[in-house]
């Protein structure tokens, strides 16, 4: 079954020569959560706005729910909602008309019972008659997200929606975007609140110099490319780790008495079991071990070194 978006070789350069994207090619499935991870500069909003018909492509095809972007645009564009990083709202006008207006722009007739339920849901039915200029920043951003669900779309693109919000808020918004995904919309997200993607997406992309590095299930991607953290508590503390260990990848913290061990956990061997053996041969008694698994931000910033560096090569060649 074809994914409710659907993205083939697409491209864009600008008339300087700068190329923002380079023939990205994926498909997005009805109902999930994907999280675009990466720097500043990456494409990631090239891509959103090439979807919603806000950027012409100079390559490539797209399709929503089945409707080519540039040829069907009318029907591709009423599927899509948009929440942009930028706050642009009407300052004079009161929050429950900024919300009309928006569902009046996809030819949608006027319908106050659906918008005051997604007033509610975000918190704002209370402000509905306040002007958007006398808004907090974070209220400001749920008027956004209002706006883009006016007409009731299949997909919402969050364009670092959270952005400037405080930590409350975030969880606040976070859970309505839950809501909004349990309702059946397709949610793509760009964050730069790595852990917001690693708690909420489905699937994680990852963007670097307009190339998709990859797209794939979060936890699989946490185990492919996750390494997992061996710290050993010793009983009594080391002055520096012993020449026959050398070698061994270990890491003396500052006190002496924790040593770090980095492994991957899809080597046949990880070395954990040699690594004790080791330690008692050379007398250290061992008080206490614990393991951690990589965070997202570790796994991002390795890919995208390993882009930079591949981009690089191809440079110099």
């Amino acid at each position: 079954m074809a994914g409710i978006i659907q993205i083939d070789n697409l491209s864009k350069q600008y008339g300087g020569g700068t190329r923002a994207l380079s023939d990205v090619s994926m498909d997005i499935e009805e109902g999930e959560i994907i999280a675009l991870l990466g720097p500043n500069g990456a494409g990631k909003t090239t891509l959103i706005s090439i979807i919603c018909g806000l950027v012409v492509p100079t390559g490539g095809t797209v399709r929503v729910g089945g409707h080519d972007i540039r040829t069907d645009w009318r029907a591709a564009r009423r599927m899509i909602g948009l929440v942009p990083q930028e706050i642009a709202l009407e300052p004079f006008e009161t929050v429950m008309n900024c919300v009309r207006f928006t569902r009046g722009l996809y030819g949608e007739g006027r319908d106050d019972a659906y918008i005051e339920q997604v007033l509610r849901s975000l918190a704002l039915w209370d402000k509905r008659d306040a002007m958007t200029k006398e808004l907090s920043g974070g209220m400001k951003r749920r008027v956004l997200i209002a706006k883009a669900l006016a007409h009731r779309p299949k997909v919402l693109f969050l364009d670092e929606p959270t952005a400037g919000v405080d930590v409350a808020l975030r969880r606040e918004m976070w859970q309505v975007v839950e809501g909004m995904r349990k309702d059946g919309v397709t949610i793509i997200l760009t964050t730069h609140y790595l852990e917001e993607a690693e708690e909420m997406a489905d699937r994680i992309g990852v963007i670097n110099h307009g190339r998709l590095l990859l797209v794939k299930p979060k936890d699989e991607l946490m185990g492919e490319f996750g390494r997992k953290t061996l710290t050993i508590e010793l009983d009594t503390a080391l002055d520096a780790i012993p020449s026959a260990l050398a070698g061994r990848g270990l890491e003396l913290a500052q006190d002496g008495r924790h040593l770090r061990y980095d492994y991957d956990t899809r080597a046949d061997r990880t070395g954990i079991a040699r690594l004790l053996g080791d330690l008692a041969a050379q007398g250290i008694t061992v008080r206490d071990v614990s393991t951690k698994q990589s965070s997202l931000e570790e796994v991002f910033i390795s890919l995208v070194d390993d882009g930079d560096k591949n981009s690089a090569a191809e440079d110099a060649a």
